[in-house]
């Protein structure tokens, strides 16, 4: 008698997919060896990460760390920085560690900002793309506001969002709803601040019904906020905005602006000579990469069809959780020899935040808005964390402020 050699399991990235599908396969306890891969040492809730640059929660209220997920009997984790995949060798080229090999592989390495090619937003405009960008928005508004009262330089006041997707929203309602602290902290004239959310899409919050997203915007206007609506953004400089209107060039002057127009997976993909698009795989059925049937690829990284609209899905948390559990499934599957399971997905719906407490949101059909859509996302949310990081930490770290 002889033991196996231990199949190697790697998983690179440790978001929703990465951490929900470690979870599965400790489950599993397979005859194998897991190497988790992540730049950080924590897991962040990226659904949050508008609450850390309005300055509402600090970086440790949406963040936990990845050693309490890991079963040290089968998962080793490296904290290390993913270069590029070897997809023909099954080797995983680490900046620290060197390379490392697999015999399966789930990559699930998240998102970058896009720029979209657009001039001097790769220099001055700010993402929010994980915890580091988002303390970096916060710190810098802080900073420009501090030097308004010697200054008086009312471009100081005037913050710009440019995009008005959920990120987009979910900031600006946390924001004006922390504004009035900043005020009060900076001494700083309440009619000078000035926030803009400029959209190059003709509608706002297009995945809502009309009446849902009436609401949340108009609650936005209520607080201030102006909305640029069908207006794409032709270049960012130091200061200024600059977007075109009925084929018009106009400009807004704010020094602090905000990049949220989109996201496109992780440029790991393409330079592993993945056929991709904006960072994203067309992957197979069983969420493998053409032609590598060991490779699974999973959340931002992926793409996968829609059959209602001939589109691809959106990438959401929830749908990283439902591919991870995919992967899971399918790669104990192959490894017993046992038919695949096409992925298949309904969404459960979705809810935006226009701060703490208020929200719109449809949910298993059922259109939510005000406070009972924004207990519906914190309940969400808390659900999310229980199956990325268990019940110790869901309750650690939930959100259980249901109150009105």
């Amino acid at each position: 008698m002889y033991l196996m050699d231990k199949m190697k399991i790697v998983i690179l990235g440790a978001g929703y997919g990465g951490l929900r599908a470690l979870k599965g396969l400790q489950k599993k306890h397979l005859n194998a060896e897991i190497t988790l891969v992540n730049k950080n040492e924590y897991h962040y809730e990226a659904t949050y990460l508008h609450e850390v640059a309005s300055g509402a929660n600090p970086p440790e209220r949406i963040s936990f760390a990845i050693k309490d997920v890991v079963d040290t009997k089968q998962t080793t984790f490296i904290q290390d920085t993913v270069i590029k995949v070897n997809k023909d060798d099954k080797t995983v080229e680490l900046d620290k560690t060197g390379l490392i090999s697999y015999d399966y592989l789930i990559f699930a390495l998240g998102f970058e900002s896009e720029s979209f090619g657009i001039t001097g937003v790769d220099e001055y405009a700010l993402p929010m793309v994980d915890i580091n960008t988002a303390v970096a928005i916060k710190e810098h508004m802080h900073r420009q506001f501090a030097q308004y009262e010697a200054t008086k330089d009312d471009a100081l006041l005037s913050i710009v969002v440019c995009g008005a997707g959920f990120t987009s929203i979910e900031y600006l309602g946390e924001l004006t709803q922390q504004m009035p602290k900043l005020i009060k902290q900076y001494n700083l004239p309440a009619d000078k601040i000035q926030l803009t959310c400029i959209e190059a899409m003709p509608t706002l919050l297009p995945m809502f019904v009309e009446k849902l997203s009436t609401y949340g915007i108009q609650k936005l206007k209520d607080r201030g906020v102006k909305f640029l609506v069908g207006t794409p953004i032709k270049e960012v400089t130091a200061d200024t905005v600059i977007y075109e209107e009925n084929e018009e060039r106009k400009s807004i002057k704010a020094k602090t602006i905000v990049w949220t127009t989109g996201v496109k997976g992780s440029s790991v993909v393409g330079g592993s000579g993945f056929e991709e698009r904006r960072g994203r795989v067309m992957v197979e059925a069983d969420l493998t990469a053409p032609g590598y049937p060991e490779v699974f690829i999973i959340g931002d990284c992926s793409a996968v069809m829609n059959p209602e609209n001939n589109r691809p899905y959106p990438t959401t948390a929830q749908i990283a959780l439902k591919q991870a559990d995919a992967a899971v499934a399918n790669l104990v599957a192959k490894v017993n020899n046992q038919p695949i399971v096409p992925f298949t997905f309904k969404s459960q719906g979705s809810v935006c935040s226009i701060g703490n407490n208020e929200a719109i949101g449809e949910v298993l059909g059922a259109n939510l808005k005000g406070y009972p859509a924004s207990m519906m996302k914190k309940v969400i949310e808390d659900r999310s964390l229980s199956q990325t990081g268990g019940l110790k930490i869901m309750f650690s770290k939930g959100r259980f402020d249901l109150y009105h």
